[in-house]
């Protein structure tokens, strides 16, 4: 009788599995937001005024620059980009793409004037206001849950967790024949809208040509995944999927062709909340795609952790040129504690959603973004004064204000 009360309850809860990926930064699409986001900050380091809109494409030994720049700062993109594959790692030998080998093609211009005219805070003929506007048309999702400390669902973060972990191996000292291209994936039953277990690993690294598929295997269960992941949420059920093709010699650019923006999921909620489809890296805070994600964030974060909400998602709407957003939605999706309608009252009221105000306000202009490129935009409280969307000083006020 025991037995099959236990059997009924396990039937009757709400249970699925839920997985999201990430990759390190020797992915080539990730080589290509490291670039493309190093390029950002070496145009903010002189002049907060830039206007930038990089796109990197990676393959073999080809770096290809695309899109268009205003500024004022004078810096040798070969330099640059140099510098990025360096501190990605790309410094062996056997991997084609390498710091001291890549031939770079450069086709950057500058921003056009009709797109300059509605972002600038300037009035301009047939402009409908004098503000900064939006630089783009555009949807945006912000999203926070209260499933880890951090406020992220559990399946990006612990996916990121492991691909830092990853690399961090990778530049130590020990594992030498550990490579840059490495990708991470993390599957989570769900109880009752709480992670329950954690029903499978999957870990591809690339490695050099000396060390075997085995003892990649048995050094990653041991030293990354048991190391890194909660003990309590691993089971004697959970699967681990470790370099599952067997040899993984040829990655990067060399085995893959790599472009900016291709992992906005990754970057964002790993698929949990929703994206309003624009990238990030390589866009200057004028580009709503990104600084108005980063603020939805910021008001997700506050309302979860103001514990107004268990969950939240706020979405944001522009018209390009335009200060004001067109909408503001948010959603608790009925975890909310207080009245729904108090939570976007005190949201409206203690948050600007005007461009200009939330680059000030989140202090936006300056060379921060090479820091935001891996492992997430967002749940990483390594450096709060570079990622000030991570900050949770609202939450005194949220509460206040739906008291």
């Amino acid at each position: 009788m025991y037995q099959l009360i236990k059997i009924c309850k396990y039937v009757m809860a709400n249970s699925f599995i839920f997985s999201s990926e990430s990759v390190t930064e020797g992915h080539p699409d990730k080589v290509c937001d490291t670039i493309s986001d190093s390029i950002v900050d070496a145009c903010f380091a002189d002049d907060p005024g830039s206007r930038v809109a990089c796109e990197t494409m990676v393959k073999d030994n080809i770096v290809a620059l695309g899109g268009e720049i205003t500024t004022k700062s004078q810096f040798d993109y070969q330099e640059v980009v140099k510098e990025a594959i360096t501190g990605i790692g790309y410094t062996n030998d056997d991997c084609k793409f390498n710091a001291d080998n890549f031939f770079l093609l450069n086709a950057i211009g500058q921003q056009s004037p009709d797109i300059a005219q509605g972002v600038d805070a300037a009035a301009a003929d047939d402009k409908e206001t004098a503000e900064q506007g939006a630089g783009d048309q555009g949807i945006m999702f912000g999203y926070a849950v209260k499933e880890t400390a951090e406020l992220m669902p559990a399946p990006i973060l612990y996916s990121h967790q492991l691909g830092k972990a990853l690399t961090d191996l990778r530049k130590g000292t020990g594992y030498e024949w550990l490579r840059p291209d490495n990708k991470t994936q993390v599957s989570i039953e769900y109880v009752d809208g709480k992670p329950n277990r954690i029903t499978a690993v999957v870990v591809s690294t690339q490695h050099a040509a000396s060390i075997s598929t085995q003892e990649i295997r048995d050094i990653l269960k041991k030293d990354l995944i048991e190391k890194v992941l909660p003990g309590e949420l691993l089971t004697d059920d959970t699967e681990y999927h470790i370099n599952p093709t067997g040899l993984f010699i040829i990655g990067g650019p060399e085995g893959d062709c790599g472009l900016t923006g291709r992992k906005i999921i990754v970057d964002t909620y790993g698929g949990m909340g929703r994206h309003g489809g624009g990238a990030f890296s390589g866009k200057d805070p004028s580009k709503v795609d990104r600084s108005a994600a980063y603020m939805c964030r910021y008001v997700a974060k506050n309302v979860v952790a103001a514990e107004l909400a268990d969950r939240c998602e706020l979405q944001l709407a522009y018209a390009i040129g335009y200060p004001d957003p067109v909408s503001v939605h948010v959603d608790t999706f009925g975890t909310n504690h207080v009245d729904e309608d108090k939570i976007v009252a005190a949201v409206k009221e203690i948050f600007s959603f005007k461009p200009a105000d939330f680059i000030n306000d989140l202090n936006l202009l300056r060379p921060i973004y090479r820091k935001t490129t891996n492992y997430g935009h967002f749940g990483r409280e390594d450096d709060l004064d570079a990622l000030t969307w991570e900050k949770t000083d609202k939450v005194d006020a949220l509460k206040s204000a739906c008291s």
